[in-house]
C-alpha cells in the first residue's frame, strides 16, 4: 500500500455501468511513469471519482448512481479492501469528493447539492449525511436548468471548502457547521453567465485558484483570500484555438512550481498547455497535444511532478506523458486498457 515496499500505486476509477472494472490498481514506474495493471474490484457501482488519505492508508469512492453513495476502503498489498458498506449521501449522482475537516464531502451533480459524511478513527464512513442544497440556474436551458454541483475542493489553509456549480455559474466558499457537520455557505461568487464552471485547482502559493469552465472551454483565474474566504475572478482564457469545434473541458491541474497548468479537453481530445503568469493572475495558451485516446474525463499529475495521466473514458484507456520541465509540453509515453476510465489518483 502507499509508497511502502513495492512503491507507489495508481488507483483508477471507472463506470461499471459502461463496462468498467470498478477500481483498478496499477504499479507506477518512478522513472518512466509507466503503469502496470495489478488487480481490480467492482465492489461499488460506478466509482467514478476517488480520493486517498495523505498517509496512503485509505481510499474513498463515490458511487455515481441515482441514489448516490460513498464507500471507504483500506489500501493493502492486495488492493483496496472495503471498509464497511457504502453509505448513502442523500444526493443523486455524486461526481466528486474530498476529505475535509474530519469529513468526506461529495458534490452531487443531479441533485445540485453537497453532502458531508463523518470519517471515523478507523477510516470508515458514518451517516446520515448532512446536506447543503444549492439554489439557482443559468442561461443554458439544457445544462443549467437548476444547480449542478460538480466539485468540492478544500483550500490550502484547510479552513474553507469551495463548491463549484456548473448549473449556477458560481463557486461557493463554505465552512463546516460545528454542530450539524454540514457545509455552510459564507460567500458565493458568480462567474460569467453560461460558462459552466466544473472543477478548480489552486496555485501552489495558495493565493490563486483556476476554475475550468465546461460550457465555454475556458479557464477563469481568480485571486483567493483565505482570511475572508473570498474568490475574485480576474480574466477568462480560452483553452483551445478559435474554431476548434465542440469541446467540454473536464479537469485542470497546476505544476508544483506554479509555472504551468494543463487542461483535459473532451471533444477536441487533447491536453492544453497553459503558461501561468509569474504573478499568478493570468494564463496564456501555449499549445495542445493529443490526449492519446477519446474523451479524457480526468487529468492527474503524478506527485513527483514529472508525469501526467489522462483517463480516457470512451476509448477505455489511461495514457501517460513525460513533462518537459522547460516548456511544460507533455510527451506521450504509453497507455493501458481501462474500460470506461474516469479518474486517476496516487498513493
Amino acid at each position: 500500500m502507499g509508497t511502502t515496499g513495492s512503491g507507489r500505486r495508481a488507483y483508477i476509477g471507472s463506470f461499471t455501468s459502461a463496462g468498467g472494472r470498478g477500481i483498478s490498481t496499477a504499479a507506477v514506474d518512478p522513472e518512466t511513469g509507466a503503469l502496470t495493471p495489478l488487480h481490480a474490484t467492482d465492489e461499488v457501482p460506478d466509482p467514478s471519482y476517488l480520493a486517498v488519505t495523505p498517509d496512503g492508508r485509505h481510499l474513498y469512492a463515490v458511487s455515481e448512481t441515482s441514489d448516490g453513495a460513498a464507500a471507504a476502503f483500506t489500501l493493502t498489498g492486495n488492493g483496496p479492501v472495503p471498509l464497511g458498506a457504502p453509505v448513502p449521501v442523500r444526493g443523486a449522482a455524486p461526481t466528486h469528493l474530498a476529505l475535509w475537516g474530519g469529513h468526506l464531502l461529495t458534490a452531487n451533480y443531479t441533485s445540485g447539492s453537497v453532502s458531508a459524511l463523518r470519517v471515523a478513527a478507523d477510516g470508515s464512513l458514518a451517516g446520515p449525511a448532512a446536506v447543503l442544497r444549492h439554489e439557482g440556474s443559468g442561461p443554458n436551458p439544457e445544462r443549467q436548468e437548476g444547480p449542478h454541483a460538480h466539485a468540492v475542493s478544500p483550500d490550502p489553509s484547510g479552513r474553507w471548502l469551495l463548491s463549484v456549480d456548473l448549473g449556477t455559474d458560481s463557486v461557493r466558499s463554505c465552512e463546516l457547521h460545528p454542530a450539524g457537520g454540514e457545509p455552510v455557505v459564507r460567500h458565493e461568487v458568480r462567474l460569467r453567465a453560461g460558462s459552466g464552471p466544473r472543477h478548480l485547482a489552486f496555485h501552489p502559493r495558495g493565493g490563486h485558484a483556476y476554475v475550468v469552465n465546461e460550457l465555454s472551454s475556458t479557464v477563469t483565474p481568480c485571486r483567493w483570500d483565505a482570511a475572508t474566504g473570498t474568490l475574485t475572478p480576474l480574466t477568462e482564457t480560452a483553452v483551445l484555438p478559435p474554431d476548434a469545434g465542440d469541446n467540454y473541458p473536464s479537469e485542470l491541474v497546476v505544476s508544483p512550481d506554479g509555472r504551468f497548468a494543463w487542461v483535459a479537453n473532451r471533444g477536441h481530445d487533447s491536453i492544453s498547455v497553459l503558461a501561468v503568469d509569474p504573478s499568478g493572475d493570468g494564463l496564456a495558451l501555449v499549445t495542445t497535444v493529443p490526449c492519446g485516446g477519446h474523451w479524457p474525463r480526468d487529468l492527474a499529475l503524478h506527485p513527483g511532478g514529472r508525469h501526467l495521466y489522462a483517463a480516457n473514458e470512451r476509448s477505455g484507456d489511461v495514457t501517460w506523458f513525460a513533462l518537459d520541465p522547460a516548456t511544460g509540453t507533455p510527451e506521450a509515453g504509453g497507455s493501458i486498457a481501462v474500460p470506461a476510465a474516469s479518474c486517476v489518483v496516487f498513493a
